[in-house]
């Protein structure tokens, strides 16, 4: 260790560590070879935490927040706060590798570096290693290192890298086992896209003159038009990416590119990186682990649409709307990891302010079929919430659909609701594609309830879940800034030891709703009975509401929708009712 620093990353306090990892060179002392590691980690972390190995450069202040660091690939408009932030935020530490310290990113550099050392500073052999597999190597002594620190939690450190740094990512989750976890950002040739397509870049690339030093040299041969050997190309290859890709089953993996538009170039092949994760899923769930669940061949595969992701195995995939970078994605990457690596979220971390997704197939399905009814009719009024708004206006319950049609024909209502939702859910649900392309004069928002739950969790659930729909708040203002918002609090439930909750979750969302000078509705008072419980005169089950306790929510609605709406027109546009995609046909 040849420094320490402390500092503060997004309101968080860190300790940082500057390592050097010194190789044994006493077999030829003309090479010194000095890994550089910065370590940084949660000051106040009550145990061991998870760690992300991170390809880049970068100083010990800079990782602090001592110093200002460049964004790698930063897209136009808002973004996301740091992966660096994000991290720390939800309880992880990382740990910036720098590649240069292992080995040159140049042909010149293979007689220095670590592979210059082992050879003695001659020239090396066809099978000896590149610079991808070097790098790997480094980062597998970061994780030398992290086994012997009991502030980490070694069994989950993960490793990420983008652009040529992705595909030393994916090598070292390949032949790495110990590394739980990876991210694996616009790796194109040589990483995930494959070499067989016909598309962008090439074999021929990677043995040019820029790119060679990163394969081992016997890759060359498959690039050369003429040789002793006769000429050879891509098809003569005895693996592909998907190869790559299946070494890191059946651990957790993360496929992550941008879009052309905004950087992340076409030459990398989305489409062909695409199918060949697809091709790799065989393999993940031959040892028993969840892939992509689409079903596809992969010579079939059609790249799924910018910003949906596939998140619900072990295997992952994302394409986000940024450019060569991963930052979009890691608000993903983090829960998708830690549920995938066992790791409960951190306390007081919000989770339920992190959009997250849904992921068994119904849910999926709900989600397309709310996505067409954006485009199915005019919507002045737009509902978000879970299963109590879902079924006020849901095919498979027509009596509360009739009360529906009764309070709010005329204002152009549409339901965007899902039953069992989250904040997370919802927040995931607005950020991909629900709110795009809708013009509503009004939003009504129900949430949290799922997340307040049956038992009592204390201040941290208190702050967490009013964190969630905060974000759910901040998020429609965002996206429909001409839209009114009208929030409604957490309905009670039948559950007492959760009463107290409800009320002070509710009380900060008034305040909150206050300062955003947002319509804030309380309607409690008339479906609680003494001691705050729900009564079952307003309810069917104890949580949701019986068409008495709609009317009490419509009777508190039509005031202040008259207000902003106007009276209700005798006709309406608004797109037709969805229902439950599992009820079809039954």
């Amino acid at each position: 260790m040849t420094a320490t620093a402390t500092g503060e990353l997004g309101g968080h306090r860190v300790r940082g560590r500057q390592l050097a990892g010194r190789v044994d060179n006493s077999r030829y002392p003309a090479i010194a070879v000095e890994l550089a590691l910065t370590l940084v980690l949660p000051a106040n972390a009550e145990g061991p935490v998870p760690v992300m190995v991170m390809f880049r450069g970068g100083t010990l202040e800079q990782a602090v927040g001592l110093a200002e660091t460049r964004r790698f690939g930063g897209g136009q408009g808002p973004q996301d706060p740091p992966g660096t932030e994000q991290l720390i935020a939800a309880g992880w530490g990382f740990a910036f590798l720098n590649p240069a310290s292992v080995q040159a990113d140049n042909g010149a550099g293979l007689t220095r570096g670590i592979i210059g050392l082992v050879n003695r500073g001659q020239p090396r052999q066809p099978d000896d290693w590149g610079s991808l597999r070097a790098w790997s190597w480094g980062a597998a002594r970061a994780l030398d290192y992290f086994e012997t620190d009991a502030a980490i939690d070694s069994s989950r450190v993960g490793i990420e890298g983008v652009s040529r740094y992705g595909k030393a990512a994916l090598v070292t989750l390949a032949f790495e086992p110990r590394f739980a976890v990876g991210l694996i950002a616009s790796s194109g040739e040589g990483g995930v896209s494959p070499y067989r397509r016909n598309f962008g870049e090439m074999v021929e690339n990677l043995t040019g003159r820029s790119e060679y030093h990163w394969m081992a040299g016997n890759f060359l041969k498959y690039g050369a038009a003429e040789s002793g050997f006769g000429s050879l190309n891509a098809d003569d290859l005895p693996v592909d990416s998907h190869s790559l890709i299946a070494l890191a089953a059946p651990r957790a993996t993360f496929i992550s590119y941008g879009i052309p538009e905004r950087g992340d170039a076409l030459w990398l092949d989305q489409q062909g990186s695409y199918m060949a994760t697809v091709a790799a899923g065989q393999v993940f769930e031959l040892l028993g682990a969840d892939a992509l669940g689409t079903g596809e061949h992969y010579r079939t595969a059609e790249l799924p649409p910018v910003n949906q992701g596939l998140l619900s195995g072990r295997l992952a995939w994302r394409q986000h709307d940024g450019g060569h970078t991963d930052a979009p994605n890691w608000k993903y990457f983090i829960p998708w990891a830690n549920r995938e690596l066992g790791i409960a979220p951190r306390a007081g971390l919000v989770p339920a302010a992190v959009p997250f997704p849904r992921t068994d197939p119904n849910s999926h399905a709900a989600h397309q079929d709310l996505l067409a009814k954006r485009e199915a009719g005019v919507i002045d009024l737009y509902f978000i919430g879970d299963s109590i708004t879902r079924r006020w206006g849901a095919l498979d319950y027509p009596d509360l659909l009739a009360h529906w049609n009764e309070t709010f024909h005329g204002w152009n209502a549409a339901n965007f609701a899902w039953g069992g939702d989250r904040t997370e859910n919802m927040l995931w649900r607005l950020e991909n594609g629900e709110l795009s392309g809708v013009d509503p004069k009004v939003v009504v928002i129900q949430a949290g309830t799922n997340n307040v739950g049956s038992r009592a969790g204390g201040a941290r659930k208190i702050a967490a879940i009013a964190a969630g729909v905060t974000a759910i708040v901040d998020t429609v203002a965002a996206k429909l800034p001409d839209a009114d918002i009208v929030l409604t609090g957490i309905f009670p439930r039948s559950d007492a030891g959760v009463v107290s909750e409800i009320e002070a979750i509710n009380a900060a969302l008034e305040s909150m709703a206050r300062a955003r000078r947002i319509r804030f509705l309380n309607i409690n008072g008339v479906l609680a009975g003494d001691g705050g419980l729900l009564l079952g005169t307003m309810s069917s089950d104890g949580l949701h509401l019986s068409r008495a306790g709609y009317a009490v929510w419509a009777d508190a609605l039509n005031p202040v929708l008259t207000e902003l709406l106007g009276p209700r027109s005798d006709t309406d546009q608004a797109p037709p009712p969805t229902g439950n995609p599992a009820a079809r046909g039954r």
